[in-house]
């Protein structure tokens, strides 16, 4: 198996078809120019030393340095081995909330944002916990199933807004719902579900939800975005507030973080509420909880480790220039009499 690090170095390759084609260029001419002046005779008797074969020879090696100078930039590696990597962790599902309310900037740079920065916060402290993601207002969608692949999680979370559901609401028991099917269908794996939340909820929250969480054995974390002054929800375009959103009696809408729906919902499964506001603190408490959950073995996986090669294309091409240096186009006098090219 093997590795290209650096395509891009692969253009350098027209060179060696240029120097080659100047070099062909430049001996047709020199042949035409002697034949018109000389006959070949009269100009091995002018240039007796001069050898025929000896330029090609030179010019393959230069060409030849060029190819491995070349390929050592390109840098190619090779896999040399093949290990066994035993990963111990947790599967963990964050569920933002994208309904409009979370638009509100009572807390720095707009709740939506705040969630979004505190998942890929604590997705960089993690270390082989599977992580899924779902969207949430009046309904839930699934985002990303769940994966060790952080990068691909950090993509499709920075991609989440509040455009994203057409109707309105916050339908958290949605959002428990659907979390359910993410995960294995072994129950003596810890489950733990991070909501991320202004925790004004719109529709009916039954005790029906509590015991479907309990039952899949979902530990909820609630985290509370916003504060309870709360603040208007503001219609923008082109970053510019246009106005703010109103009520059917045309009054501002005040959105306020409703901090006691949130902690029953965690307290209810055996989770904990956590405050929003400070961005360490969200989370410290977050990797501190997934620290004292015990870890189990989510998979196995075999992956090549690659090893860099490029420093003996490198060698090879700097031997190959080296040699250059020392093959004059002249004849040399022991190969003069040995005569290995049949040169007269």
């Amino acid at each position: 198996m093997y590795e290209i690090d650096n395509i891009l170095w692969l253009w350098l390759i027209l060179t060696v078809f240029i120097i080659g084609i100047l070099f062909i260029k430049n001996k047709i001419w020199k042949i035409k120019t002697q034949n018109r002046y000389f006959t070949k005779s009269n100009l091995k008797k002018l240039s007796p030393n001069i050898s025929e074969i000896k330029p090609i020879i030179k010019i393959l090696t230069i060409i030849t340095g060029l190819i491995f100078l070349i390929i050592g930039m390109i840098n190619p590696k090779i896999g040399s081995k093949i290990q066994t990597f035993q990963r111990l962790g947790v599967d963990i599902v964050f569920a933002v909330d994208v309904s409009k309310s979370m638009l509100a900037e009572d807390i720095s740079p707009n709740r939506i944002n705040k969630s979004k920065q505190l998942v890929n916060k604590i997705i960089d402290r993690l270390d082989g916990d599977r992580v899924g993601l779902i969207a949430y207002a009046a309904k839930a969608i699934p985002q990303l199933p769940m994966t060790s692949d952080y990068s691909s999680a950090k993509m499709f979370l920075q991609n989440m807004d509040t455009d994203m559901l057409s109707s309105q609401g916050t339908a958290i028991n949605e959002a428990i719902k659907l979390s359910s099917s993410y995960f294995d269908q072994d129950e003596s794996m810890e489950r733990l579900l991070f909501l991320f939340s202004d925790g004004e909820d719109h529709n009916n929250f039954t005790d029906e939800i509590i015991d479907t969480a309990i039952k899949s054995n979902i530990k909820i974390y609630s985290i509370g975005i916003g504060t309870e002054k709360g603040g208007p929800i503001p219609i923008k375009q082109n970053g510019i507030v246009l106005r703010y959103k109103k009520d059917l009696n045309d009054e501002v809408v005040i959105t306020k973080l409703n901090n006691n729906f949130l902690k029953n919902i965690a307290e209810a499964t055996g989770g904990e509420y956590i405050s929003g506001e400070n961005t360490t603190d969200v989370v410290d408490q977050v990797i501190n909880t997934l620290s004292d959950t015990e870890k189990k073995e989510l998979e196995t996986q075999k992956f090549t480790e690659y090893d860099d090669k490029f420093q003996w294309f490198i060698l090879i091409g700097f031997i190959f220039i080296f040699i250059d240096v020392f093959i004059l186009e002249s004849k040399t006098i022991w190969l003069k009499k040995l005569n290995l090219f049949n040169e007269k």
